[in-house]
């Protein structure tokens, strides 16, 4: 039994008349009549008393047709009930986001607020290999990414740079000045996470040093925020990068951020999404990410 030939069924029993029943339908007539007789085949029961004057419904359609409107009734509750939680679906937006977003983060989610209110946004922290797999796979609608500027299947959007500054001791005679030069740092313990987790960012620094003139000297390895601002403060003097918009967030103390004289190491950060999903979906996320440039 298929719900198309209730549908074909129902429009007879409301029509009285294949041929009306079938332009209520919009098929043509021999279709109705067709599956009708294959409803009935099934049933091993006539449905309908057939004459060249009229069509009536026999006992047996009679009482077959309350239970066909009940099955019609149930399958449209279905499909309403899928539209509406495709709906509320599609009213969160879902972000992956990257370490060290810091403000920028929380000023995109203000301007999406004010923007787009019926917005829920739900955010997603994972390595930036899950974050572009979630994208793709249409788990997330978009992610924050740093040092990717291509991914297999996706289009990753530039959406602002972000400078780098230095954290140093507070008492290091470096720390007295308001900007720091990269070739200033040459003889102090750089502090960074090893290539593979962030190779973006290694590279980044290295290179900066590289042009200064010198070739890093690795100190301890970056483990936490507060792990490593602490040992800073308390250590053998050392240093490490933060992004700007991250250092705003954390603690100083002991330590303390500073800017760094031109050129100024610059992270790139992009907003990767799917080339399927609907543009008017992701607008007022673009929006809120083009008011932090």
């Amino acid at each position: 039994m298929e719900l198309r030939q209730l549908r074909y069924f129902v429009a007879v029993a409301e029509e009285l008349h294949f041929g009306r029943a079938a332009e209520r339908l919009h098929i043509v007539q021999p279709t109705v009549s067709q599956q009708v007789r294959r409803l009935e085949r099934e049933l091993r029961l006539d449905l309908f008393d057939r004459t060249t004057r009229q069509v009536t419904l026999t006992a047996a359609g009679a009482a077959f047709l309350p239970h066909a409107r009940a099955v019609l009734a149930a399958e449209r509750a279905g499909l309403d009930a899928m539209a509406d939680h495709r709906a509320e679906r599609n009213a969160v937006l879902r972000i992956g986001t990257s370490v060290g977003l810091g403000t920028r983060l929380e000023h995109v989610l203000a301007s999406l607020a004010e923007s787009a209110p019926e917005l829920t946004v739900a955010l997603t922290s994972s390595p930036t290999a899950d974050r572009l797999r979630a994208v793709r796979e249409g788990e997330l609608d978009a992610a924050f990414v740093r040092g990717a500027s291509r991914s297999p299947g996706l289009d990753l959007l530039p959406v602002w740079k972000d400078p780098l500054v230095a954290a140093l001791p507070a008492a290091h005679p470096l720390a007295a000045d308001a900007a720091v030069h990269v070739a200033d740092l040459a003889a102090l313990p750089l502090r960074i996470v090893p290539r593979e987790t962030n190779p973006h960012l290694v590279d980044l620094v290295v290179t900066a040093c590289n042009n200064a003139g010198f070739e890093p000297v690795l100190g301890p390895a970056f483990t936490t925020d507060q792990d490593t601002l602490a040992a800073i403060a308390t250590g053998a003097p050392s240093w490490t990068v933060f992004y700007a918009a991250q250092a705003t967030h954390l603690p100083a103390g002991r330590t303390v951020f500073r800017p760094f004289a031109p050129p100024v190491p610059m992270a790139e950060t992009f907003l990767a999404v799917h080339p399927a999903t609907p543009a008017r979906r992701l607008a007022p996320l673009l929006a809120a990410c083009h008011t932090q440039v």
